[in-house]
């Protein structure tokens, strides 16, 4: 019965029409990306390194052996990508600053001028094509000179190292950014970079309490930042600060009350590791039963520095999983087994949860988005939010340009996913944006450059030329609300 239901669903929001007056007039839709994963210049206008340019130039720690050098010369090539945004009728464009670019050591004393014109130059051209940017400080690239100076997260002297960057951040592009995120997915930093050791700066399984104490001070670092802008900035420049976190939802693979545990289990190591110590003082309480002393403690005063420090949610959101409880996970991380459950993404038959993307962990599901909107405004006082991420990928291949930009299946997905968001809207969700995961194909991070997920195809054997897919077209036809041509294949 259970599969009957979601499979109606599935079918439903694949087929449906989806139009741009589905949504509110005010409704945000834009693309994303991040500095490392595209913009290359790795030692152009005064940048330094990052711990990425560390791991990825690390022999066997990227399939493909390469690494975001020159990535996909964003650095050189901004204003050619620029007006694509503008072609493609996207009114926004979420993209992060490289913290080296600003501050080569990351220190915050020494600023780098070259790099805050860089930023400076592509804030204007976004404005003047009537492109509103949403800046991300901190997505993943750490300065490599704060991880080797005090280990980078793991110590507590981070906080006033970001909360320096971020200022200066809001003092020099606060006067035209109205839309700040802080950190993007500080879990993956957490658990990917200091458990499974697939991500910089690469901690394996080397303590059980790493990945909770980079995290802790994380919040601690987006609390801070939020406090400058609230204090300093608010008043004179009008904007808003975010964070964004990561979830894929859980959804029990049976009625039994121990899996539907386990799956609210899931979602609060997830979202709750984050946002409950902003909405409500501390970690879940779920977490500090399994956890103990494992998990960092809050002082007072820090508790009243977290308390409501967003004035959005960014969201990111791919795909869905069903949750079976377990004594132990399959996954064999410390994070993972932590949660004593399985993630499976079969039906009880074998049959595959929806159709499985290039990248193994990514299956079409778009009624999971609908869920965790609902799921994140019941839990966190119906707090606006932000769809950040949403995409899926296709695999590198030798295949023909015209079949490669021929991507119907990211059509299908977006169409879905859209539809998912307009349901949740009208469910009463405070649902303001949504961004398109990515503008381009780029270096995804330990994939290199295996996986495409740009709605735009670039040529990396033949000057990086860019070339709209399928996908690029279907956001423009459906942006002008063209009710002839729109969901439909030319």
């Amino acid at each position: 019965m259970m599969k009957d239901k979601f499979m109606k669903e599935h079918e439903y929001l694949q087929q449906k029409e989806i139009c741009r007056s589905d949504f509110p007039s005010d409704f945000v839709f834009g693309v994303a990306t991040s500095a490392y994963q595209i913009e290359g210049g790795c030692s152009d206008g005064g940048r330094g390194p990052s711990i990425w340019d560390a791991f990825s130039h690390t022999k066997g720690k990227i399939i493909d052996g390469s690494n975001g050098d020159v990535a996909v010369d964003h650095y050189h090539k901004y204003q050619e990508d620029i007006e694509l945004i503008a072609k493609l009728g996207f009114g926004a464009y979420r993209f992060s600053l490289s913290w080296s670019r600003i501050f080569p050591d990351g220190l915050g004393t020494n600023v780098n001028d070259e790099g805050i014109a860089f930023y400076n130059n592509i804030i204007n051209a976004l404005l003047e094509k009537g492109i509103k940017p949403y800046i991300t400080l901190y997505h993943w690239d750490l300065p490599l000179h704060l991880q080797e100076l005090f280990g980078g997260w793991t110590s507590k002297e981070i906080v006033k190292y970001f909360g320096a960057y971020a200022e200066t951040c809001f003092a020099n592009f606060g006067d035209r950014v109205k839309d700040w995120i802080t950190l993007n997915e500080p879990l993956q930093t957490a658990i990917n970079g200091h458990d499974s050791g697939i991500f910089a700066p690469g901690k394996s399984k080397q303590s059980e309490t790493e990945p909770y104490l980079a995290s802790h001070h994380q919040i601690l670092a987006h609390a801070t930042a939020f406090l400058i802008y609230q204090s300093k900035y608010k008043e004179i420049q009008g904007g808003r600060v975010g964070l964004v976190v990561d979830c894929e939802w859980a959804e029990p693979n049976s009625d039994e009350i121990e899996d539907k545990k386990a799956a609210i289990r899931r979602l609060e190591f997830q979202l709750g590791w984050y946002l409950h110590p902003i909405y409500y003082g501390d970690y879940p309480e779920v977490m500090r039963d399994i956890l103990g002393d494992r998990l960092p403690k809050f002082s007072e005063e820090e508790k009243q520095l977290l308390r409501n420090s967003v004035d959005f949610i960014g969201l990111n959101h791919y795909t869905t999983r069903f949750i079976k409880n377990a004594n132990a996970s399959l996954e064999g991380s410390f994070y993972y087994n932590a949660q004593s459950m399985h993630r499976l993404a079969e039906w009880e038959g074998g049959e595959p949860i929806g159709e499985r993307a290039a990248s193994e962990w990514l299956y079409v599901c778009p009624w999971g988005l609908r869920k965790v909107l609902n799921y994140v405004a019941q839990q966190y006082k119906n707090t606006p939010i932000y769809v950040t991420e949403n995409g899926m990928d296709d695999e590198e291949s030798d295949a023909p340009l015209h079949e490669m930009l021929d991507d119907k299946l990211r059509v299908q997905y977006f169409k879905g996913y859209l539809a998912s968001v307009a349901q949740a809207v009208k469910d009463g969700v405070d649902v303001r944006g949504y961004f398109a995961w990515s503008l381009l194909d780029n270096f995804e991070w330990a994939q290199g450059y295996t996986k495409r997920f740009g709605i735009v195809y670039v040529d990396y054997k033949n000057g990086l030329t860019r070339h709209p897919k399928s996908s690029a077209y279907w956001f423009l036809r459906f942006l002008k609300g063209d009710p002839e041509k729109n969901g439909k294949e030319d």
